[in-house]
């Protein structure tokens, strides 16, 4: 594949809420060190604004990011507002709140539902923003998720945010935060690697209801947080030889022809990897390397 000259149009479009976005977007969590959070070294901060501006020259219009996106020396909010700010007006930039991270980087206590305001506030001051286009509640074990959504939908009645999402549910979950406010996404871990029966039910209920679903890790797989797997099995290597295209490129593909209502947010700090992600939204999978893949995705732990 020739990944310079393919933009994030390519990949089609999808509507969040009243929003349409590209089905190629961004994810910030790679854009403050080798790994996230404070697992890696921090990265150079001209690189990074530098891939967040070609993001946008490439056409991509849906960044996801979160104030607990931060390394020893760099924060993913303040990249994105130094970089893009003042916005386009077709960029849509989610946000996550709910979990928190203290001064030295460690994992605290997540949010209790009246505290959320101030995660909310927290991004929209790294941001340099008015308002959220959308903000997830990312649970944190949970049983219910009623309190926190319900405190989320009033900020969303008060103007500070404009729509709302989930990550990390089961169904029951969305069908419980369906009662107290519209839902438009959804992010999940879910990836060619990942084949957890919740998820695969919470993506197909999102297809049924013009829900976005919007997985995290689909490129990274058992790498999570710490970096893209280097480790692929051989129908993944072969799909990837017969189009000329990365291993990566070949994930990113197959996710995005789960549904037409399913969106991709790799992340990275490597412009040329920034452009191989994007240019992954022109990769047509044949029937046969679909069923190929799709066996190696239902023998997934």
């Amino acid at each position: 594949m020739t990944s310079e000259t393919i933009t994030a149009d390519a990949a089609g479009t999808w509507k969040l809420g009243d929003l349409t976005v590209s089905r190629i977007g961004f994810g910030a969590m790679r854009l403050t060190g080798s790994a996230a959070f404070h697992l890696g070294t921090p990265s150079d901060r001209q690189r990074s604004i530098a891939v967040l501006r070609r993001a946008v020259e490439l056409g991509v219009d849906h960044i996801d990011t979160a104030a607990f996106y931060f390394s020893q020396l760099r924060s993913a909010n303040e990249l994105i507002n130094s970089a893009l700010s003042p916005y386009p007006d077709d960029l849509l930039i989610a946000t996550k709140v709910g979990p928190y991270r203290d001064y030295h980087g460690e994992w605290g206590t997540s949010a209790r539902p009246d505290q959320l305001r101030g995660h909310v506030e927290e991004n929209l001051r790294q941001l340099g923003r008015d308002h959220l286009d959308l903000v997830y509640l990312r649970r944190m074990h949970q049983e219910s998720v009623a309190e926190h959504f319900g405190a989320l939908a009033e900020l969303r009645e008060a103007g500070l945010v404009r729509h709302l999402g989930l990550s990390d549910v089961e169904p029951r979950h969305l069908a419980e935060a369906q009662e107290i406010a519209p839902v438009v996404s959804v992010q999940n871990r879910y990836g060619l690697g990942d084949h957890a029966p919740a998820t695969r039910e919470v993506l197909r209920l999102c297809g049924e209801q013009g829900i976005a679903f919007v997985p995290f890790f689909a490129v990274a797989g058992q790498g999570g947080a710490r970096g893209a797997t280097t480790a692929h099995d051989e129908a993944v290597l072969a799909v990837a030889r017969a189009h000329d295209a990365s291993p990566a490129q070949v994930r990113l593909a197959w996710t995005l022809h789960q549904g037409p209502h399913v969106l991709a947010i790799p992340g990275t700090g490597n412009p040329d990897h920034l452009a191989e992600n994007i240019a992954a939204g022109a990769l047509r999978l044949t029937d046969e390397e679909l069923e190929r893949l799709n066996t190696l995705h239902r023998a997934a732990d």
